[in-house]
């Protein structure tokens, strides 16, 4: 039972990296988009391709922090009081992030639209950064029971490059869906836009890979060998061609298919994590099954998870569908009667 529920939190972390991983993504490129003029026309279409859904996804994130406090209470004690730092600034960062986005776009007056896009942005950039950190913590080992809080615990050369390559993944996966986003809203002058940055992005997330193979191997030695043996590594190698398979679509302009092995390729890696790290949810110091909280709780979580999935999966996967075929869009100022303002342009 314990196994499962822990297989069931890697399911919904993969999720979550894939589905958020892609706002965090636009909110990147929103970023580097330049000044007012010249990032007028991508973050118009991060503004649309992003609306029907950003909200949507973050119950990933809410049905993971559940299913840990819930079925790993230790875990969840021992990497809130280790990591307590990296994990409210992230979640900081959410919070701003998510304010920065809905108030930006019914903003008038331009200041006003410069300081949200700001906090979306920025908060784009730091909270991905915070969260591969935490997880690069807890890789390299250095989180156990009765961990006191300390900035070695998250600010180590493994949580740095897992932060990094989080924030190069989010971008990639954002780049190749703002291609199929371009095309769908008929921006086609930012096809190419996308497209260039998104194989850009690539290749920084293989350049991180690979200065990762030495870091890791040094100072996540146990996580290490579970990624380079084993059915880990068959999901390593699965997720690289993926990717690979991601850059020859976007060359052939191959969009709806390039955003298919885009997420695999992420959701391969989160699984290749949790096979690497197995039996430890805290390597090498807490067990799956140590960890676990009594057996009548963890029967209960996983009759609540299948009724949520009955529930609710059919209808996120609709709206995602919905979505994808363009049948979602922004209400305008003519659906909602409103009306201009003087400065709305200051």
């Amino acid at each position: 039972m314990a196994d499962l529920i822990a297989w069931i939190m890697v399911l919904a972390i993969a999720a979550y990296a894939c589905a958020g991983g892609t706002d965090y993504g636009a909110g990147f490129w929103d970023l580097v988009a330049g000044g007012a003029e010249r990032g007028k026309r991508p973050r118009w279409l991060i503004d649309h391709a992003m609306a029907p859904v950003w909200e949507v996804n973050n119950v990933w994130l809410i049905f993971v922090l559940v299913i840990m406090w819930t079925g790993f209470p230790t875990m969840f004690q021992a990497v809130f009081s280790a990591m307590w730092l990296p994990l409210v600034l992230a979640a900081i960062g959410l919070v701003l992030r998510g304010a920065g986005f809905a108030l930006r776009m019914p903003a008038r007056r331009l200041a006003q639209r410069r300081i949200y896009g700001a906090m979306f942005a920025v908060s784009s950039l730091l909270t991905p950064f915070f969260l591969g950190a935490v997880l690069g913590g807890i890789a390299s080992g250095r989180v156990e029971v009765g961990t006191t809080a300390a900035a070695d615990a998250w600010a180590n050369g493994t949580s740095v490059l897992t932060g990094l390559l989080a924030v190069a993944a989010t971008a990639f996966l954002g780049a190749v869906f703002l291609c199929s986003d371009a095309r769908r809203f008929g921006a086609h002058d930012l096809v190419d836009y996308f497209r260039v940055r998104a194989l850009f992005a690539f290749a920084v997330v293989a350049v991180l890979a690979l200065i990762g193979l030495p870091v890791t191997h040094d100072d996540a030695r146990y996580v290490w060998e579970g990624l380079t043996g084993g059915l880990g590594l068959l999901l390593v190698l699965l997720a690289a061609v993926c990717g690979l398979a991601t850059v020859l679509l976007l060359l052939r302009r191959s969009f709806g298919w390039s955003r298919c092995t885009s997420v695999a390729s992420v959701a391969l890696t989160v699984g290749a994590w949790g096979f690497a790290q197995r039996p430890y949810v805290l390597p090498t110091s807490l067990t799956v099954a140590e960890a676990a909280g009594a057996a009548h709780t963890l029967r209960w979580l996983v009759i609540v998870t299948v009724v949520a999935i009955v529930l609710v999966g059919p209808a996120v996967v609709l709206l995602y569908r919905l979505d994808t075929m363009g049948e979602l869009e922004e209400l305008t100022d003519a659906d909602t009667g409103a009306a201009g303002a003087p400065g709305d342009n200051l």
